[in-house]
């Protein structure tokens, strides 16, 4: 039996509006917890934001999280199960990371986040593991800048103890207490986000650590990830220096640094950029 075109034509729209309503109820469906998600974090997203902008910079940086390679957490791991129980710091929060806080039983696991988004999606059952908000406030364009001002100022010097009062525009001065107060055996640099110039860049982070290695007294592991990245490398190689570069997995470097709180510089020879 033919049917004209005239009554197919009606009963192929309904049938395409059915499938377009379909259609749309899956992807209500879909991204039904995101939206719930977010929604359940904007009153405290609020609270930490300027603008709305920012809260959607803070949950993109989220997104754009560079994890680590198997064999890269495996460098950490080997290293962390070495040395526990230990005192280890950690620039930046990823799930990842809170494995190492499990096999560093005993010890003291301290984990230093400028993203509320990641630190709300993470939490710690361990009176040993801590998790603390902090604030960076130099982006990574100014990477050169600042390395010309830490090779041109004796406030920078390695030789500096009270990393909390120092002048240097690299050092991080208010971070919590019990940063200053430990002595660190690992100290992981894998935060702030820093990948794109407008974001906050690691050469604090980077500085820091190296400052706090040579405070311990002791031999520390420094351990800086996404090292691919022009800033990343460049830092890394002025203050913790290639002579003291002991392993590496991908993007992740492992530097071992001796307490020389005497010391008038970073490394023996000065690589120029």
């Amino acid at each position: 039996m033919k049917f004209p075109a005239r009554k197919l034509l009606p009963a192929l729209i309904f049938i395409l509006s059915c499938f377009s309503v379909l259609r749309l109820l899956k992807l209500a469906i879909t991204y039904s917890d995101t939206w719930s998600r977010t929604a359940a974090l904007s009153s405290s997203l609020g609270r930490e934001c300027s603008s709305p902008s920012e809260c959607s910079k803070i949950r993109l940086n989220a997104a754009n999280e560079t994890l680590l390679t198997p064999k890269e957490l495996m460098l950490v791991s080997n290293l962390i199960t070495s040395k526990a129980p230990c005192n280890l710091l950690v620039f930046g929060l990823q799930s990842q990371y809170l494995d190492l806080a499990s096999m560093n039983a005993g010890g003291i696991t301290l984990f230093l986040e400028d993203d509320l988004y990641r630190i709300s999606k993470i939490k710690s059952d361990s009176n040993r593991t801590r998790i603390y908000k902090v604030k960076y406030q130099v982006p990574a364009k100014k990477a050169y800048k600042l390395l010309k001002h830490a090779r041109g100022n004796p406030a920078c010097n390695p030789s500096i103890n009270l990393l909390q009062q120092s002048s240097c525009k690299l050092a991080l001065t208010d971070l919590p207490k019990q940063v200053y107060e430990l002595k660190w055996d690992v100290v992981v640099v894998d935060g702030p986000i820093g990948d794109t110039p407008d974001a906050q860049g690691r050469m604090s982070t980077i500085y820091t650590a190296s400052m706090l290695a040579r405070a311990a007294g002791n031999t520390t592991n420094v351990m800086v990830h996404d090292v691919h990245r022009t800033i990343e490398k460049w830092f890394s190689w002025e203050f913790l220096c290639e002579e003291n570069m002991v392993s590496a997995k991908g993007k992740l470097w492992n530097f071992r640094i001796a307490g020389e709180s005497n010391s008038t510089s970073f490394c023996s020879s000065t690589w120029l950029i």
